[in-house]
């Protein structure tokens, strides 16, 4: 398929080698226009807004990604397949599940567990394992440990259902050591490697399962900008 796409009016060269991926469009914009230098706005296709700056003089993307491993699967897919993106990382929030997981960590997503079918499209013989590019995730775990940012880093739970969880499936994921929960991971993930491409998920515990715990607006904000000076030095770096 030659680009534009029907979901990205980027033409060729518009986006970064690197493209970091919240889920909310509006949070690409709000990245863009407050950590990007000169960001320019490639795509506005159903409002899922894109943009490519600099930082610290790397040039580096941003866009949206939507709700639920479909829609993250098909933007990842695009940027990869068409655009000549090489490394996403996604960016978002994640409730804990383990009892390690506290509120304002920053989950560095070693694989994904999940309800989901997605896979099967590959016709994989078996289980496939929704799993993280060692060179991100390596790149990722230095870069917390020199800036001193609190993380934690192992598999999370990727779901298809927002409200739809029942304690079964949480215990489930306690019981073997899930961090957190999330709606989005494996599918980047299984995307990423059908391509030979690579992909990392940074998720702010911005809750917690069990607990009920939540943070507040400010501490939201404050942990946000966190992950945010994380995914965009493992970005710089790894440009």
């Amino acid at each position: 398929m030659a680009v534009p796409t029907p979901h990205n009016e980027a033409k060729a060269g518009d986006i970064a080698k690197i493209v970091l991926m919240p889920g909310d469009p509006l949070r690409a914009k709000h990245i863009a226009e407050n950590y990007l230098e000169n960001p320019v706005c490639f795509n506005h296709v159903r409002n899922m807004l894109g943009f490519t700056g600099t930082y610290r003089g790397s040039r580096v993307s941003v866009m949206g990604h939507g709700m639920g491993i479909p829609s993250a699967g098909l933007y990842a897919y695009e940027l990869y397949a068409f655009y000549g993106v090489e490394a996403i990382i996604r960016i978002g929030s994640a409730g804990g599940i383990a009892e390690s997981a506290r509120l304002q960590d920053v989950i560095l997503a070693t694989a994904a567990s999940t309800n989901s079918n997605y896979a099967a499209q590959y016709h994989f013989p078996g289980q496939l394992a929704a799993s993280a590019s060692w060179p991100l995730l390596r790149k990722a775990a230095e870069t917390a440990e020199a800036l001193n940012i609190p993380v934690q880093v192992g598999q999370v739970f990727s779901s298809d259902a927002f409200y739809g969880e029942g304690e079964d499936v949480k215990n489930a994921c306690r019981a073997f050591g899930v961090l957190g929960l999330e709606m989005e991971t494996a599918g980047l993930y299984w995307t990423a490697q059908s391509l030979g491409k690579q992909a990392l998920a940074m998720l702010t515990i911005s809750d917690h399962v069990f607990t009920g715990e939540s943070l507040s607006s400010e501490d939201r904000q404050k942990s946000f900008g966190a992950m945010m000076k994380l995914a965009l030095e493992t970005a710089y770096h790894f440009a």
